[in-house]
């Protein structure tokens, strides 16, 4: 039985890259999704991770989601603009949708990118990092399938819905967050059932709607919502931004990412503000030092020894695991092991691991 391995984030990024190149992905969109899986995992999200690749890999094999991604913008007013993915890889359209957002930013001072026909992109923050590192705040929702059950219903209708706002923090870099509306990111379910945890009350119902711990119970089931019916609206809500604003795919029309064979119709909206517009930039960046100086320098309760801010926790663990490495649960590296095999690429290099 396979054994949970750890490797260097180099050599996953170089082995991921050369696996969706087999598969006719472009280079540069190859390392794109690359990166966002890399970065996930290097971020302590490994729900969002390397566990996703064989997922995206069947999508391809199955037409599902196009090999070459060629978006198409379908209005262009100046400030905003929407795209088709015409069922590309999430990231790729995501990624487009960002360098247009943050140049039409700093020409009319705030943005609106619709994106419809996309996929799933991963985590949200890689993204809206990227408006923040130019000068930008930024706020990219999405929609998702079908997770939880409307508030008071039974089936499962509404989608997590994640959504993410990042801002620049002057000396203090980005800060940001990054959630679905659900008790849980789904991906942390599937991650439990891969490594054969329970997951915690509160976080899922089985396919009858009782209260599970058993994580495979729960993706058959229902992800509860955050904060009862507040987690519900939120969701709701973004569904109708991302979806049916942007002229996408909405409610239990959107297929997920672990559907081989079905087109996503996935819908995004990215919402970017150039800072500079808003004011003086050095103004602006000594006010959010002045708010995350503040909040961290705050008391701390009994059980915490350390108040973070948004972020941070994320940019912790990228710094520790860039020298620890990268570990992969032994169901992730056995996926692995299956894609190397199919495509003729050599794995990376690893420690084995107690299981």
């Amino acid at each position: 039985m396979a054994s949970a391995q750890r490797t260097r984030p180099e050599a996953l990024q170089a082995f991921t890259e050369a696996v969706l190149r087999a598969e006719g992905v472009p280079g540069p969109d190859a390392h794109l999704l690359a990166d966002t899986l890399v970065t996930a995992e290097l971020w302590g999200h490994a729900s969002h991770g390397m566990l996703r690749l064989p997922w995206y890999v069947a999508r391809l094999r199955s037409g599902a989601m196009e090999r070459v991604t060629r978006t198409e913008r379908v209005r262009d007013t100046g400030a905003l603009v929407v795209l088709d993915g015409r069922n590309g890889i999430g990231q790729v359209i995501t990624d487009q949708a960002v360098t247009l957002g943050v140049q039409r930013a700093r020409e009319y001072g705030v943005s609106a990118i619709g994106i419809r026909n996309s996929g799933h992109f991963g985590t949200a923050a890689y993204f809206t990092r990227k408006a923040a590192d130019e000068g930008c705040v930024a706020f990219l929702c999405t929609n998702a399938s079908p997770a939880m059950a409307p508030w008071g219903g039974r089936n499962k209708s509404v989608g997590t819905n994640p959504w993410s706002i990042a801002a620049p923090a002057g000396r203090h870099g980005t800060v940001v967050m990054d959630l679905a509306n659900t008790a849980v990111a789904r991906g942390k379910v599937y991650l439990a059932a891969e490594r054969g945890t329970e997951i915690p009350e509160g976080w899922a119902a089985d396919a009858d709607g009782n209260p599970t711990t058993d994580p495979r119970s729960a993706i058959e089931g229902l992800i509860l919502p955050m904060a009862g019916p507040k987690g519900y609206v939120i969701s709701f809500m973004f569904d109708v931004l991302a979806g049916v604003l942007t002229g996408s795919a909405f409610g239990t029309d959107v297929a997920g990412p672990y559907h081989p064979d079905a087109p996503s119709g996935v819908g995004h909206l990215l919402l970017t503000i150039d800072v500079a517009a808003m004011g003086d930039p050095a103004a602006y960046a000594e006010r959010a030092e002045a708010l995350v100086d503040a909040t961290r320098s705050a008391e701390t309760a009994a059980w915490a020894d350390r108040i973070l801010v948004p972020g941070e926790l994320e940019d912790q663990n990228l710094a520790a695991n860039a020298v620890a490495g990268i570990t992969l649960t032994a169901t992730t590296w056995t996926s692995l092991v299956t894609l190397a095999a199919e495509t003729q690429v050599d794995l990376p290099p690893t420690e084995e691991l107690a299981a």
